[in-house]
């Protein structure tokens, strides 16, 4: 028999059909032959609500009768018997799982954006050669992050540095760079240090060195990065925003992305990808560009992944460049498919590099291409150039 209990956990008609029948016909053969299915499947159905209903805290054969309500899952359980078996006192201890906590997000977003204040247009500059593209390249910049330079050697680090860094690093970018029609802003993510409020790293919860709350880096990363693309907006006709997927910052690039969507949505000079894979590509003529933050797939590996993910695209131009990020550090790989391209960060290392040995120079490129001939230029500057 079957307990009806896990019938609440179901997340299909199907399940619950599936509850019922071995209910009311008594094994998992008869009710396959009753929903002229295999045993096999009715099985896998059944494992699949009860991984459900133990994540949310009901699983009566190991003694757990306490559910919580989604997206809580169950982070811990403790039961206190007495000399007869009996349980006398239970804890039951939840948080809240990440991938409903990103739904939930993202939902919360999508109402807010009616009430986000739209960007008016503001006037495009009146040259631009259309035959040229800027991207903008800027990576883990770990705003919100402390780095004390006599522990780290390699500069101090705070939200106040970090703010006027960059700001300073668009400035001189912006003002020698060729006079391209469109830009490309190319935030390939860890722009944010930590991602909600604890100071640790989303997937392997390794404490992170800050300066500030949560909240406080939240409004600057909007002020900064509002900023820049305004910045952009005044020297080319089109901007285009790419906030990729990365370790340190994932659920924060999703509410950016949604964020500055909505904002914008009345700047027809703008647009935001969107997209919530961490693979990005925009074509421009005869170029492909495409961007991954690196902590997926590396600079020998990820080319092939973007001949995949976009094959036509892939297929329509002649030359292709892969920008990604995550290690600090420069790396380019020339292969039969395209050119992959691995960026320093403007950042310093914090104290867990540095003890580590994990040590790069500081600067962001802007790199111009053609949209006939690929790359025709490039810009770098580091941090020395802006103090």
């Amino acid at each position: 028999m079957i307990d009806q209990g896990l019938k609440q956990f179901a997340t299909t008609g199907r399940q619950a059909e599936i509850i019922d029948a071995i209910s009311q016909h008594g094994s998992y053969r008869k009710a396959a032959t009753a929903l002229n299915c295999s045993k096999g499947s009715i099985q896998k159905s059944v494992e699949l609500v009860k991984r459900k209903a133990a994540k949310q805290g009901y699983s009566p054969e190991h003694g757990m009768v306490h559910s919580v309500p989604e997206p809580f899952i169950v982070k811990g359980h403790s039961t206190l018997y007495d000399k007869d078996g009996n349980t006398k006192l239970q804890w039951v201890k939840t948080t809240v799982e990440d991938t409903k906590l990103q739904q939930m997000m993202l939902e919360a977003i999508e109402a807010l954006k009616e009430d986000i204040p739209r960007v008016k247009p503001i006037a495009a500059p009146k040259y631009g050669n259309q035959n040229l593209l800027n991207c903008y390249v800027i990576t883990d910049y770990h705003l919100g992050m402390l780095a004390w330079s006599e522990e780290t050697k390699g500069g101090d680090w705070d939200i106040d540095i970090a703010q006027d860094l960059i700001i300073k690093w668009f400035e001189q970018a912006i003002e020698q760079s060729p006079s391209a029609d469109t830009a490309i802003f190319a935030q390939l993510s860890d722009f944010l240090h930590f991602d909600g409020m604890d100071a640790v790293t989303p997937a392997s919860k390794h404490l992170l060195d800050v300066d500030t709350r949560f909240a406080k880096l939240v409004r600057s990363a909007i002020r900064v990065l509002r900023t820049v693309i305004d910045m952009l907006l005044a020297k080319h006709q089109k901007v285009h925003v790419i906030m990729a997927d990365a370790n340190h910052d994932p659920v924060s690039q999703i509410w950016l992305r949604e964020w500055f969507s909505g904002l914008y949505e009345n700047e027809p000079r703008i647009t935001v990808d969107k997209s919530p894979n961490p693979y990005n590509a925009f074509e421009f003529g005869k170029t492909a560009l495409f961007f991954h933050h690196g902590h997926k797939r590396k600079v020998t590996n990820v080319s092939e992944v973007f001949a995949g993910q976009f094959r036509e695209m892939f297929g329509r131009t002649k030359y292709a460049y892969a920008h990604t990020g995550h290690l600090h550090s420069i790396d380019v790989k020339e292969n039969n498919l395209m050119i992959v391209e691995q960026h320093r960060t403007l950042a310093p290392a914090d104290a867990y590099s540095a003890r580590g040995g994990w040590l790069s120079g500081r600067d962001a490129k802007v790199i111009t291409y053609h949209i006939n001939f690929g790359e025709v230029s490039r810009l770098t500057i580091n941090s020395d150039m802006l103090k």
